[in-house]
């Protein structure tokens, strides 16, 4: 490693003042035929420190040299190319980066390649990253090129969703697939690129080229992807010169028509013959909403363009729809006279002037690689209130037509420096994306991989899932958590983590989850997870945190894991354990408080709610009665028909008791035939009375024959009545004066008992 940016500017200023860079080609074949087609260049450093393209190309952006290297590495590529036999019927793939594409000095370089015998036909490699950073240079110098004869290759298709949102724009003849979708386990997001891409590469004919195959199994899944082209060890590595004694055949690839949007407006993109629509503007307002809604279902692989006439109606509302939008599509770009640079955070603007011809247009378009809709709309240039403009309109669904009107607003986004006006975002596009990886300074190289040795040591579950793509699948697992799944990394990469779950599951703990996520937030929870098949399943205490870009992106969400099924089943068995225990506390204390013939109270906890009732009636300024209550004759009913029936007895008595009383009511059993009923909240100077009252209406209650399993039985009752405070304040006292009524009143009920004999 350099120490020091003295030593790499000098090294970097020797390599440039003597054009110390070289070439390696790699053999790119035809899938069909085993014929080499082309050769992919690629640039090496001079032995040494640099000799790394990925330091290299650090140490020169590092001294803002980028473009002059890069220019370089182009112009050796070529002329290396030529002098080992890269000539026709072999074409020639040469990378280019994307911070310095649309300044790069390109005619000589045309005019090399034009030199060669039979004209070597030269494809351009760039990154979606470059149409995501500089949309108006890049289309620029991409149409600039196909009118030279050059091709172009999409790079890095799989590594993000913006290549396959940016596909129709850029319109490469070449995809070429990111080695991860050949070497990786298939899963939801493979499946996704794969079908955009064949959709493509079906409808215009371009070729896919599938890179990283190494062996035969790469070679199937190649082909299984729609691969016609294949790059990798296979076929030969890196080499100075070209590979002997393969055969070698022609590279034909479609030929892509001039864009049609490029110096129009949107709306002049519209086939002639259109049948327009005229409307006042609340019409297109729900039309445009509704297109916002369908790019956020076609979600990461959506681009979204407006245009908003003036900045004053890039309103609050239309602000907030545009960050979910930001949330979840690829690209979102809006253009209006005097909008800033980002109207909101993420999003795109443009400013347009007052001249443009878009101005006088209402556009809203929404391509993705299943999905293509525009809002094409003119301003009549009515003088009336704003919300009765009327304008002329077309609703289109055709591909071609979007793609244009996409490339006609993409090429009004300039990049630009916040507040400066200046064009080019120095350092953007090396900032993010793949491309960034490759350039990383030695320094972030060796923290990437101590961060990576860290993650794989931790005894912590770790997982990593993007959710910048469909399904949030995973991208990084640890040998931790290989460990606690019971799966191996190429089984869950590229899934979604719902596969641990299943039978057992807390939904309300994954809603919870997901709900987190949705919102970009941290959570904790404790969920029952399963291993692979025939293992116990495991209880898992996660912790997800989000992970945010420069940009403020929510882009990754990390997970750390841990097995907590011990801590969980002890828990478990602690909480049983309490739950016996409560159940066997309540039922002793139901055996020291209730009467167990009846269910009533028994006197001891009738005392205990006296205490309280009397303290509240004194606190309140409310009366309370006590009824004191004994069966008449009740021992001879037990003589007469046995200890069965009398217990027959008892219990229906208790249930008329309470089924005549108040909930709020307290009804005990004494003892034998003895029962005691405590009213509360009664009017303090007429509590007497209203106990007297309900001790009649018992009374009327129990006369009534209660059937018994020996026959009919009536056994009157004699009650006795006290109140509170006239006649006591404590449960004693008030108990006595009842009982001494009840004794008063019982020679009177003597000449009323009777028992009916059973019937034989």
């Amino acid at each position: 490693m350099l120490h020091g940016d003295a030593s790499q500017d000098a090294l970097l200023d020797d390599v440039l003042g003597r054009a110390r860079v070289r070439t390696v080609f790699q053999p790119i074949v035809d899938l069909a035929t085993g014929e080499v087609v082309a050769y992919e260049a690629l640039a090496r450093g001079p032995e040494g420190p640099l000799a790394r393209p990925d330091l290299l190309f650090a140490a020169a952006r590092r001294a803002g040299r980028l473009a002059e290297l890069d220019e370089l590495c182009r112009r050796t590529a070529l002329t290396t190319a030529l002098g080992a036999g890269v000539t026709a019927p072999l074409s020639l793939f040469v990378n280019v980066e994307p911070e310095v594409l649309d300044a790069a000095p390109l005619d000589e370089l045309l005019a090399i390649a034009d030199t060669a015998p039979g004209r070597l036909q030269v494809v351009l490699e760039i990154t979606e990253r470059a149409l995501a950073t500089r949309p108006a240079e890049l289309l620029a110098t991409v149409e600039r090129l196909r009118e030279s004869g050059w091709k172009v290759a999409l790079d890095d298709v799989g590594a993000d969703d913006l290549s396959l949102a940016f596909m129709p724009l850029l319109r490469p003849e070449v995809v070429k697939l990111d080695l991860r979708l050949v070497q990786q386990r298939p899963g939801p997001a493979v499946a996704q690129i794969m079908n955009a891409v064949n959709a493509y590469a079906e409808a215009g004919g371009a070729l896919v080229l599938a890179e990283g195959i190494e062996d035969e199994g790469h070679l199937a899944v190649a082909r299984a992807l729609g691969a016609s082209l294949g790059q990798g060890w296979m076929f030969g590595r890196p080499s100075a010169s070209t590979v002997p004694g393969l055969p070698v055949g022609r590279l034909a690839l479609p030929a892509v028509p001039p864009a049609r949007g490029a110096d129009v407006s949107p709306f002049a993109c519209l086939p002639e013959g259109t049948v327009l629509r005229r409307s006042a503007k609340p019409l297109l307002i729900e039309v445009s909403k509704h297109l916002e809604r369908e790019a956020v279902r076609q979600g990461s692989t959506a681009v979204v363009v407006a245009t908003f006439q003036e900045a004053r109606h890039f309103t609050a509302p239309t602000a907030h729809r545009y960050r979910e939008l930001v949330e979840r599509t690829a690209f979102v770009g809006a253009l209006g006279e005097d909008l800033p640079l980002e109207p909101v955070a993420g999003v795109r603007g443009a400013a347009l002037h007052p001249t443009d011809a878009v101005r006088g247009e209402w556009d809203v378009v929404v391509l993705a690689p299943h999905f293509a809709a525009a809002l094409l709309a003119r301003d009549l240039g009515d003088d009336v209130p704003d919300m009765e403009r009327t304008f002329e309109f077309a609703l289109t669904y055709d591909r071609d037509t979007v793609v244009a009107a996409a490339q006609s607003l993409m090429s009004r986004v300039v990049a630009q420096v916040p507040g400066t006006g200046q064009q080019g975002v120095p350092g953007t596009a090396a900032a993010t994306g793949p491309a960034a990886a490759a350039a990383a300074a030695p320094a972030a190289e060796d923290r990437e991989r101590t961060l990576r040795r860290a993650l794989a040591a931790t005894v912590n579950g770790v997982t990593i899932a993007d959710v910048t793509r469909p399904d949030h699948p995973l991208v990084y697992v640890n040998a931790a958590f290989e460990r606690l799944s019971g799966l191996r990394a190429e089984e869950v990469l590229g899934r979604n983590c719902r596969f641990l779950q299943g039978e057992g599951t807390d939904a309300a703990a994954v809603a919870r989850i997901r709900d987190a996520v949705a919102e970009g937030r941290e959570c904790r929870e404790t969920v029952l997870n399963h291993r692979g098949p025939g293992r116990a399943p495991w209880w898992n205490e996660i912790h997800l945190a989000p992970v945010f870009d420069d940009d403020g992106r929510l882009v990754q969400y990390i997970g750390v894991q841990n097995d907590v099924t011990a801590r969980v089943e002890a828990e478990a068995a602690l909480r049983e354990e309490r739950e016996r225990a409560r159940a066997y506390a309540a039922q002793v204390e139901e055996l020291a408080y209730t009467d167990p013939l009846t269910g009533l109270l028994n006197r001891r906890r009738a005392q205990d709610l006296l205490g309280p009732a009397l303290a509240q009636a004194d606190a309140t300024g409310t009366g309370v009665a006590v009824l004191y209550l004994d069966l008449d004759g009740f021992k001879g009913v037990n003589d007469a028909l046995g200890h069965q029936a009398g217990d027959e007895l008892l219990r229906e008595v208790a249930t008329r008791l309470r089924g005549r009383l108040r909930r709020r009511d307290v009804v005990a059993r004494l003892g034998g035939d003895e029962f005691l009923v405590v009213l509360g909240g009664l009017d303090r100077d007429g509590a007497l009375a209203e106990g007297q009252r309900v001790a009649r209406e018992l009374q009327a209650a129990l006369a009534e024959p209660v059937l018994t399993s020996r026959g009919p039985v009536v056994v009157p009752v004699s009650v006795g009545v006290s109140a509170s405070p006239h006649e006591g304040r404590d449960f004693d006292a008030l108990l006595h004066a009842a009982d001494a009524r009840m004794y008063a009143a019982k020679p009177r009920a003597a000449q009323r008992r009777s028992v009916s004999s059973p019937s034989r």
